[in-house]
């Protein structure tokens, strides 16, 4: 067998349906181009239908669809997930990508941020999960994959309730993993490091918000949302069938430890 028939053998997502929230987001939209050049038909949500239309169109293959969706907005979930499951017969792969944040201290927060920020990154996240279990996987089987964060095991200042949510997230990961697992539904989360986007893009411009980071990531360096995309292959894939209820950080050494102090060494 060639290098190239054997890499598709593992890692293939041809006749795959995945369902992908945040779907037109910095990490998002990557996620779904990486995904669909190995032959998955993706199912995009998110909040603007004009921009989920314009990355259908910049998809490899064909049979994909955007679906303007409000993951907070919980009453329309169970019939979203039957709508999708419906017309495709099945959703192989849930990615729950949808977040939010807004950074201020614990002490500036009010009730309508914590309940937003709450409502998008941990309640939508567990009810459309449960929705899709039980419209298409409890039958099917499948794949969930959660996008946790460096803060769902460590944190900056600023990032309380996100931090708190990511906390529940890869918390929720571990629920769905040993609860679903008679279904044959394997759940993982990935958990970002400090990834260069657009809205993190004034962060790495910040002087001393930047060397304080590249001081704490041993590759001294922001990541790449491409950097996530073959994790996340790897993860819905059937190669992943025996991954279930991880934790998988991409982060570039930060949480090992970060820049080491000086030591000597002949190197």
């Amino acid at each position: 067998m060639t290098i190239g028939a054997n890499l598709e053998q593992l890692f293939s997502l041809e006749g795959k349906v995945i369902l992908l929230t945040g779907a037109t987001g910095g990490i998002g939209s990557v996620l779904a181009k990486g995904l669909a050049s190995t032959g998955a038909t993706m199912v995009l949500a998110d909040l603007e239908q004009s921009a989920l239309d314009q990355l259908c169109l910049e998809l490899d293959g064909s049979g994909h669809s955007g679906y303007e969706l409000d993951i907070s907005q919980v009453s329309r979930l169970e019939d979203f997930a039957g709508s999708i499951a419906e017309k495709h017969g099945k959703i192989d792969v849930l990615i729950n990508c949808a977040g939010i944040n807004k950074r201020e201290g614990l002490l500036d927060v009010e009730e309508k941020t914590y309940d937003k920020i709450m409502d998008v990154n941990l309640k939508g996240l567990f009810f459309l999960s449960q929705a899709v279990v039980r419209k298409s996987m409890i039958r099917t089987g499948g794949k969930i994959i959660n996008l946790a964060s460096f803060t769902s095991t460590s944190t900056l200042g600023g990032v309380s309730v996100y931090g708190a949510t990511k906390s529940g997230v890869a918390a929720l990961t571990r629920s769905m993993a040993i609860e679903w697992a008679k279904y044959n539904i394997q759940a993982n989360a990935i958990a970002p490091g400090h990834i260069l986007t657009a809205l993190t893009q004034v962060t790495w411009d910040h002087k001393e918000r930047a060397a304080y980071l590249r001081e704490r990531i041993a590759a001294e360096r922001p990541g790449l949302p491409e950097e996530l995309v073959s994790l996340t292959i790897l993860l819905a894939s059937n190669s992943s069938d025996y991954i279930t209820g991880a934790l998988i950080n991409v982060d570039g050494g930060a949480l090992a430890g970060g820049k080491p102090w000086p030591f000597d060494t002949q190197y």
